[in-house]
């Protein structure tokens, strides 16, 4: 059996089965999804965290590439309680260090007590737990990676869906899945895919119907240059965003944020909708949140467990977003609608952008 160390805050050092060779560092969050378990691994928002699956056995249909949400794993590392071969070598495939045979509960209930927290993890026939406390030593704040977003982010901007007269959206891609994108080709949207930190002019050339701010790991504060687009076209064109997107939109109309204690992450986080009572099961991923909405934003949708907001609509201004994940892959699919929502208000821009007839 390969030795595999996790230490934790406070020098805890924890013992378990190395699947996946290397050392690693992070902020150590947890997931309760028990499916799509490819999705949760491969979704940008894990950037620079050590995930812990709750859920006590992993990978049992295997891997499956069309539950990807990007080409490749984003968690430095991965903890839990039984991983499978077919994962634990994806894993080592990817060169991500994975560690089983743990007491789960332990570590989520750690979590839970304690906070998210910095981890160092060292797996390999070599390891020592002096190796996991060198990593847990050198491990950062999750707000003091600035530059998270060049980490995650396309490098140059590229085109979705065919030029077919419909809706163009303007994606910021601060780490973007791809069912976002897929969710919005899929509706005949024309989706420009641009990088975290476009510039106005980029924007502008796309002359878009509508600016779509997607999630991404980290600190909002830190996506400085996203904040500032849609401050510059809230007033010109709708705007809608997802998870981060939702925390960028708000700071960038006045509202704050704030790092959550361990935040919401899994597929059965439960959302009332405030004006019509019904609550919907949803996928989740993210450590921050809207701590204050601002004058310009409204709360339509709150978590059911802590009454954070999960979906905002603009006062005076075409704005929608959501905290949780709408394009859920696989599941679930409540709350598809609002990539309608998101095209029928750029719809109602474009046509108001066509002269009448005389």
């Amino acid at each position: 059996m390969t030795t595999a160390y996790v230490a934790l805050e406070g020098d805890h050092v924890i013992e378990g089965r190395g699947r996946a060779p290397g050392t690693a560092r992070g902020e150590l969050v947890f997931t309760t999804a028990y499916t799509g378990y490819e999705e949760s691994l491969t979704d940008p928002s894990y950037e620079e965290q050590g995930l812990t699956f709750s859920y006590p056995l992993i990978g049992n249909y295997g891997v499956r590439e069309e539950r990807f949400e990007d080409d490749h794993v984003h968690p430095r590392a991965v903890l839990a309680k039984e991983l499978t071969d077919d994962v634990a070598a994806w894993l080592a495939d990817e060169a991500v260090p994975a560690v089983d045979r743990l007491d789960t509960r332990e570590i989520v209930t750690e979590i839970r007590d304690g906070g998210a927290m910095k981890c160092g993890i060292a797996v390999g026939d070599d390891a020592t737990e002096d190796d996991a406390l060198e990593q847990l030593e050198r491990c950062k704040p999750m707000s003091d990676h600035t530059e998270i977003g060049t980490q995650v982010s396309v490098d140059d901007p590229s085109v979705r869906g065919a030029d077919n007269d419909r809706e163009t959206v303007a994606l910021i891609d601060c780490g973007a899945k791809d069912s976002i994108v897929d969710s919005l080709v899929a509706r005949d949207a024309q989706v420009h895919v641009l990088p975290y930190d476009a510039t106005v002019d980029t924007v502008t050339d796309v002359d878009p119907d509508v600016l779509f701010v997607s999630n991404g790991p980290g600190d909002p504060a830190n996506y400085e240059q996203a904040v500032a687009l849609v401050r510059e076209f809230v007033d010109d064109i709708p705007v809608a965003g997802i998870c981060l997107g939702q925390q960028i939109v708000a700071r960038a109309l006045g509202g704050t944020t704030e790092k959550m204690d361990f935040g919401h992450r899994g597929v059965n986080q439960p959302v009332l909708d405030v004006d019509s009572g019904q609550v919907v099961m949803t996928t989740q991923n993210h450590g921050y949140t809207v701590a204050d909405p601002g004058d310009h934003l409204e709360v339509t949708q709150i978590n059911v467990n802590d009454d954070t907001p999960e979906g905002l609509d603009g006062i005076d201004h075409d704005v929608i977003t959501r905290q949780y994940h709408p394009e859920a892959n696989p599941g679930p699919e409540d709350t598809l609608e609002f990539f309608d929502d998101v095209l029928a208000m750029a719809g109602d821009r474009s046509q108001r952008a066509v002269p009448a007839d005389d």
